[in-house]
C-alpha cells in the first residue's frame, strides 16, 4: 500500500509574506511546483489578533480578512489539487485567542455554559511543576480575569487561553472543526503543541499518557470519515518522547523530528557526521504507515532542547556569540539557514543535501531555497522568532530562476534527484 505522505517534499510558508493573500498564493503555485513541492504547510490563516503571529486564534472556521475569503480559499485548493500537490493547515488544538468567542463567553461569568472549555483557578497554584515554554516573556502559566475574580490556564501568551480537553464538548468542537476543513478539500492538519493538551498536578504537563488516548479518539474519527487526511503532530522534545505520537500507526501519520534537526545541527558544527547515525537508527523502528516530518529550520527558532546541556550550551554560543538571536533563555536560536552559514551556498547546499538524504518528508521553510536572512530589525525584540519571518524576495527568486548556478536551481536539483529516487 502506498501512503501520499511518504517522501513528500513539504513546503511551510505564511500567506501573507508569500503572496500577500490567497489569490497571490493561487497565482504563485507554479512557482511551487516548478520546485518540486508535493505538499504546503500553510501557517495560521484564520481570524487573529496576531498576537502570536496567528496562533492565537478567534474563529476556527474563516480566512483572515486580509488574506481573502473562503471562496478565495476553495479556488486556491482546487488550483492546488489540479496541479497534483496537497496542502496542510495548521490547527491548533491547545489553546484559543482570548478574544475567541468561547473565551469571551466564558470569561465573562462562573455561570457560563462555556466556562468548562477552559482552565480556572482560585488561587493560581495548581500545576505548579508545569513547564512554562514562555518563561522569558511571560511570568507564569496562571492569568488574572478581572470579570470573574480568578485565574484562567495560558501555557503560552497571557492572550492565549488553554482548551480543557477533560471536557468532551471540546472533543466535539474539534471534530466540528476538522469536518468544516476536510470538506474544503485540505488533506492535513498539523497539531500545534499536541505535548500540552491535558494538564495533571504532580508533573510538568507535558507528553502526559492520556494526550495519546485523545488522538487515538481524534484518528479513529479521520479514518472513519475522511481517509487519506493526516495528522501531522508538532510535539517537540526528545526523540523517544516523540515516538509516541506515531502510537501503534493509530495517531498521528506524520511527526516532527525536532531531534534529528538539533543533531544535524551538532553534526555541520563539529563536521562529525557519524553523530547522526545514532539518531537515525534509533528512531527508524516506527509503523509501516507513519513517518518522519525532517526539517534544518521553520518559522519558530532551531531548538537544542533535545540535546544535553553541554551541546546546546556548545550550539547556542557558536551560532548566536552575541546573543543576539537566542529563543528561550539560550534554548535555542531564531535564525534562517543563510544566516546561520552567512551566506555560503556551498555551506546551504551541503545541510540541504544532508536533509534529503536522510529517510522522511523534508519540510523546507519558504524563502530557505533562495538564501533569504533574517530581516534586520533595530531593536531586539522579545520575541526573536520575528527575524525569521520575512517577507519573500520575489526579485531575488526570479533572478535565482534565471541562473543554472544559483542556490535555488542548486535546491531544486536537490529536491527533484530526491522525487525521483522514492519513486
Amino acid at each position: 500500500m502506498t501512503y501520499w505522505w511518504k517522501n513528500t517534499v513539504i513546503y511551510e510558508v505564511y500567506v501573507d509574506k508569500f503572496a500577500k493573500n490567497f489569490r497571490g498564493m493561487t497565482e504563485k503555485l507554479d512557482y511551487l511546483k516548478e520546485l518540486g513541492i508535493d505538499c504546503i504547510w500553510l501557517l495560521p490563516h484564520y481570524p487573529s489578533p496576531m498576537v502570536d503571529g496567528g496562533y492565537d486564534i478567534s474563529d476556527y472556521m474563516n480566512i483572515r480578512p486580509e488574506l481573502g475569503t473562503l471562496d478565495d480559499f476553495s479556488n486556491f485548493i482546487n488550483k492546488v489539487h489540479k496541479m497534483g500537490i496537497r496542502v496542510i493547515i495548521d490547527f491548533v488544538l491547545n489553546h484559543v485567542s482570548i478574544e475567541h468567542p468561547w473565551f469571551k463567553e466564558a470569561s465573562s461569568s462562573k455561570r457560563n455554559s462555556k466556562r468548562d472549555y477552559f482552565l480556572w483557578s482560585e488561587t493560581g497554584k495548581e500545576f505548579s511543576l508545569a513547564y512554562n515554554p514562555f518563561s522569558h516573556m511571560t511570568e507564569g502559566n496562571w492569568k488574572f480575569n478581572k470579570k470573574t475574580g480568578d485565574y484562567y490556564y495560558a501555557t503560552f501568551f497571557d492572550e492565549q487561553a488553554d482548551l480543557n480537553w477533560d471536557n468532551p464538548e471540546v472533543f466535539s468542537e474539534c471534530i466540528k472543526i476538522i469536518d468544516f476543513w476536510a470538506k474544503l478539500g485540505v488533506d492535513g492538519f498539523r497539531l500545534d503543541a499536541v505535548g500540552h493538551l491535558l494538564k495533571r498536578e504532580g508533573t510538568d504537563c507535558r507528553h502526559l499518557p492520556e494526550v495519546h488516548q485523545i488522538l487515538k479518539k481524534l484518528r479513529s474519527y479521520l479514518d472513519k470519515n475522511w481517509p487519506g487526511v493526516v495528522f501531522l503532530a508538532e510535539a517537540g522534545g526528545r526523540y523517544r518522547e516523540t515516538m509516541a505520537y506515531f502510537g501503534n500507526g493509530d495517531e498521528c501519520h506524520l511527526v516532527f523530528h525536532f531531534g534529528l534537526m538539533s543533531y544535524i545541527h551538532l553534526a555541520f558544527k563539529r563536521n562529525d557526521f557519524s553523530i547522526l547515525k545514532k539518531i537515525v537508527n534509533e528512531s527508524s523502528n516506527i509503523p509501516e504507515n507513519c513517518q518522519w516530518a525532517t526539517f534544518i529550520s521553520n518559522h519558530d527558532e532551531i531548538t537544542f532542547t533535545p540535546l544535553d546541556k553541554p551541546e546546546r550550551e556548545e550550539m547556542v554560543s557558536w551560532l548566536d556569540p552575541e546573543n543576539k538571536y537566542s529563543f528561550r533563555g539560550g534554548r535555542g536560536v531564531s535564525m534562517r539557514i543563510a544566516t546561520i552559514f552567512r551566506g555560503d551556498k556551498n555551506k546551504i547546499v551541503d545541510i540541504f543535501k544532508t536533509l534529503f538524504s536522510l529517510s522522511g518528508s523534508p519540510v523546507i521553510y519558504y524563502g530557505s531555497e533562495i538564501g533569504m536572512e533574517n530581516i534586520k530589525l533595530d531593536k531586539k525584540p522579545i520575541d526573536s522568532r520575528k527575524y525569521v519571518r520575512g517577507d519573500f524576495d520575489w526579485d531575488e527568486a526570479d533572478k535565482q530562476i534565471k541562473d543554472p548556478s544559483s542556490l535555488y536551481n542548486k535546491i531544486k536539483g536537490i529536491i527533484f534527484g530526491r522525487t525521483l529516487n522514492s519513486r
